[in-house]
């Protein structure tokens, strides 16, 4: 595998789409409406994409559109309610346009307490079992040779994840629950699950990647509890800027230098060294079914 050196850490969503006109092209993007998604929808309809904005409701989603300018189709999409992901998967297919990237970057991170979403510790409900359910539900719109699938993952899924990867047998935080434990764990899936759909997805042509934006200064952080209501406004001085934290996702949604690589596990617009587990494939077969069988009371068939 072999990753282009053009941009690092300091690239913004700008520079990553420089000199490139999106005309014609269609993108989905989840979360539109805050940080490193506000600004990946400002960055692709300035240069010519069209985007299509999920929010959790569609007045976030139409205002977050407007401010961004350009062309685009705010649609609502509450990744905690599976009525509503399968209503937002309806809408988009409605509208009859192929969708030349789809960018799953929507997510909770740690929030003090648990809570359940169907059963399952929110976290991995909202920031892999609902994109799982999305991209599955509109994966036959990607364009064939030329379609790309871009996962919003984090290194919390290398360093905060549980020893064991994924806790199968404690989804629902049964035996005690741990922020940003959690959040790693639904992090680690997120690689997980677009490892093994580019793996599924190779004869069609379609790259799928994952990445790590980076620590950003975001509002991503506001769920978390004390002590960290303490250190991140000190932290926050030494985070990256928004325009940064967006450029690895821009970047393998739109930009030419990816073409031909994917499985791969991104930061600062390179390919990065990812959670071991990911070179296992049983491992991520296994999260595949586990999630079709949590969604499957809900939704019957996923895709």
């Amino acid at each position: 595998m072999t990753e282009p050196i053009l941009f690092g850490a300091r690239s913004t969503a700008n520079d990553v789409l420089e000199g490139l006109d999106l005309k014609g092209r269609t993108f989905l993007l989840t979360g539109c409406n805050s940080g490193l998604g506000a600004e990946t929808l400002r960055a692709l309809t300035s240069h010519g994409g069209h985007v299509i904005g999920l929010a959790r409701s569609l007045e976030q989603a139409r205002e977050a559109c407007a401010r961004a300018g350009g062309s685009t189709t705010p649609v609502a999409c509450d990744l905690g309610d599976v009525a509503s992901v399968v209503a937002a998967a309806e809408t988009v297919r409605a509208l009859g346009r192929p969708l030349d990237a789809i960018i799953a970057n929507a997510g909770v991170m740690a929030p003090a307490k648990l809570e359940l979403r169907y059963g399952v510790e929110q976290q991995f409900f909202i920031n892999h079992l609902a994109h799982f359910l999305l991209v599955n539900r509109l994966v036959d719109l990607v364009p064939e040779r030329t379609g790309r699938i871009v996962v919003v993952s984090s290194d919390a899924g290398v360093n905060q994840a549980p020893r064991e990867g994924i806790q199968f047998d404690n989804l629902d935080g049964h035996r005690g629950y741990k922020p940003l434990a959690f959040y790693g764990q639904s992090k680690l899936a997120n690689s997980l699950f677009a490892r093994e759909l580019s793996r599924r997805l190779a004869d069609r042509g379609i790259l799928v990647n994952s990445l790590h934006p980076g620590a950003v200064r975001t509002s991503l952080t506001r769920s978390m509890g004390f002590p960290f209501t303490l250190i991140i406004p000190v932290a926050r001085l030494f985070m990256r800027s928004v325009e940064q934290g967006a450029a690895t996702q821009t970047f393998l949604a739109a930009n030419p230098l990816v073409d031909g690589i994917t499985g791969g596990y991104w930061e600062d617009c390179k390919v990065a060294q990812g959670h071991p587990l990911l070179e296992d494939a049983a491992f991520a077969q296994r999260l595949w079914t586990v999630s079709e069988d949590l969604l499957r009371p809900h939704v019957g068939a996923v895709g």
